[in-house]
């Protein structure tokens, strides 16, 4: 393992090629859920050497936000499936700005539209560092599944927002996630 001074120019080429990467949280106590969350899609963006952000989408539940909300904490993990191995953590304090806020809307542009799309995590990135992935194995790249886009937007934003207020306002350990007016 190698920990980097901050995300260089050769390490956000390489991010932005992968299709996929893995979002890990977990609450302060003991007895809460560890979450690990798939991520795809055109959502992940470096925005400095010390900053990124992802477009995160309405999904079943909202442990992202709900542990980001009582403590921060946050690890991104990108893996090769094709090309030489490697594993790149960005580890960090990160916050959700939900979809209509200010802070959205400040960075919305870096990201393109998408109907399913519920808030945008931001990274103060603390520890930027990578690994061997000699053990990931080769995995073919077919293309980004595009159901919760069609789901979206057949549905409309009010449904949407009516699924997120029936599944996304607390996780599963009863933490406030988001907050619907």
């Amino acid at each position: 393992m190698k920990v980097h001074p901050e995300i260089s120019p050769k390490h956000k080429t390489w991010i932005e090629k992968q299709k996929m990467f893995f979002v890990g949280t977990a609450p302060l106590s003991a007895d809460g859920h560890v979450n690990l969350s798939p991520k795809g899609g055109d959502s992940f963006r470096v925005l400095g050497p010390l900053e990124a952000a992802y477009l995160d989408y309405t999904g079943s539940g909202a442990e992202t936000i709900a542990h980001l909300r009582e403590n921060g904490r946050i690890v991104i993990m990108f893996c090769a499936f094709e090309g030489p191995p490697q594993i790149f953590r960005l580890h960090g304090k990160g916050v959700s700005y939900l979809k209509g806020s200010e802070e959205y809307e400040k960075l919305a542009g870096n990201f393109p539209e998408n109907p399913g799309a519920r808030a945008i995590i931001h990274i103060k990135v603390e520890r930027v560092c990578d690994s061997c992935g000699y053990a990931v194995p080769f995995y073919d790249f077919q293309g980004h599944r595009d159901g919760l886009d069609k789901w979206a937007a057949k549905k409309g934003p009010e449904v949407v927002k009516a699924y997120q207020a029936e599944n996304n306002v607390t996780s599963i350990d009863g933490l406030p996630s988001i907050d619907l007016d």
